[in-house]
C-alpha cells in the first residue's frame, strides 16, 4: 500500500493499491492540473529515492523555516514556531522523512500541526506520525478538503483559538472559507509576528501584501471580502509578517495590510482609471 502524493500540490491521499483518478485540490478553480504533465502521483519512498531532504533554517529566534529540497508540489516553506509549551508546525511540507522529523524534534517537542488552508495540507498526517502522533488542526470550514482522514485530525470551529500560550489561530476566510492566520506574540522581539500564507500574501518587495481567491489562476477577491479579511487580520497586534515562500514584511506589517487592502479595494471597485 502507498500513501499517494499529488505531484502538483503535494497533498497526501489515503493508502490504496492504485492512486486516485484525480486530485480534488488541483481540480478546484483555485489550483490546476498541469497542462502537459496531467495528473501525476508520487510517494514518500519515491521522493526519498530521488534524494529529497528537508532543510531547516533559523528565520529569527524561535522561528524556523523548513523546506523540501528539491521542492515538492507547490514548494511552500513550512514554519516551526517554538515556545516553552511546545512548538507549532505551520503549513507542513509535502515531504517528511525520519531524519527531517528527528531534526525538528531536536528543536523541542511539537504540540500541533496546522495548515493555513487546503493547498498547504501537504503530508500533514505523515508529519503527525513522524512526530509521535501530534494533533493536526484543521479549520472546520475546510473539512471537506481533507483528502486523507485520520484520527489525529481535529477540526476547529469558531473564529479564534489560543492553541499555546502566546500562539493564536484566527479564521478569517477569503482564499478558502476556513483560511487561518497564526499570531505569535513573542515574535519580532516581542512586537508580534503574523504568519499569513495565501490568506494575506507578503510580496517580494516587503512593502505590500496581496489577496486572491486564486494566485496561479488570477482570480481576485471582491472589495467586500478583502475588507473583511483585512479587518479580521488586524484584530490582534503584530509588527512583522512572514509568508509561505520566504518573503516577509519586516516591520509595520499592520499598516502594510491595511494600505494593501485599500489599494485592492479601490482597483476592483473601479476607483482608478486603468490608463493612469
Amino acid at each position: 500500500m502507498t500513501v499517494w502524493i499529488c505531484r502538483a500540490c503535494a497533498v497526501e491521499y489515503p493508502d490504496t493499491e492504485h492512486p486516485p483518478a484525480a486530485c480534488a485540490i488541483c481540480g478546484d478553480e483555485r489550483q490546476y492540473v498541469p497542462l502537459e504533465a496531467g495528473q501525476q502521483w508520487t510517494s514518500l519512498a519515491e521522493l526519498s529515492e530521488a534524494g529529497t531532504t528537508l532543510a531547516i533554517t533559523e528565520v529569527e529566534p524561535d522561528l524556523f523555516g523548513i523546506n523540501a529540497v528539491p521542492g515538492v508540489g507547490i514548494g511552500q516553506r513550512a514554519h516551526l514556531v517554538r515556545t516553552d509549551a511546545g512548538s507549532i508546525l505551520w503549513d507542513p511540507t509535502g515531504f517528511v522523512d525520519a531524519t527531517g522529523a528527528a531534526a525538528v524534534l531536536e528543536l523541542g517537542p511539537v504540540a500541533a500541526i496546522v495548515a493555513s488552508h487546503p493547498h498547504m495540507f501537504g503530508v500533514q498526517v505523515e508529519w503527525s506520525r513522524a512526530l509521535g502522533g501530534v494533533p493536526v488542526l484543521v479549520a472546520g470550514a475546510d473539512r471537506e478538503w481533507v483528502q486523507r482522514p485520520d484520527d489525529a485530525i481535529q477540526f476547529l470551529d469558531g473564529d479564534e483559538h489560543l492553541i499555546l500560550p502566546g500562539v493564536t489561530l484566527r479564521t478569517v476566510g477569503g482564499h478558502f472559507p476556513g483560511s487561518l492566520l497564526l499570531y505569535w506574540s513573542a515574535g519580532a522581539e516581542g512586537r508580534g509576528v503574523l504568519l499569513g500564507s495565501d490568506t494575506v500574501f507578503p510580496l517580494q518587495d516587503g512593502k505590500w501584501v496581496a489577496f486572491a481567491r486564486s494566485f496561479p489562476n488570477h482570480i481576485p477577491l471582491s472589495a467586500a471580502v478583502v475588507d473583511r479579511v483585512a479587518t479580521a487580520a488586524l484584530a490582534r497586534p503584530f509588527d512583522r509578517m512572514y509568508g509561505n515562500f520566504g518573503w516577509a514584511i519586516p516591520g509595520g506589517a499592520m499598516d502594510v495590510i491595511r494600505r494593501s487592502a485599500d489599494r485592492h479595494i479601490a482597483w476592483v471597485r473601479g476607483d482608478f482609471d486603468h490608463l493612469t
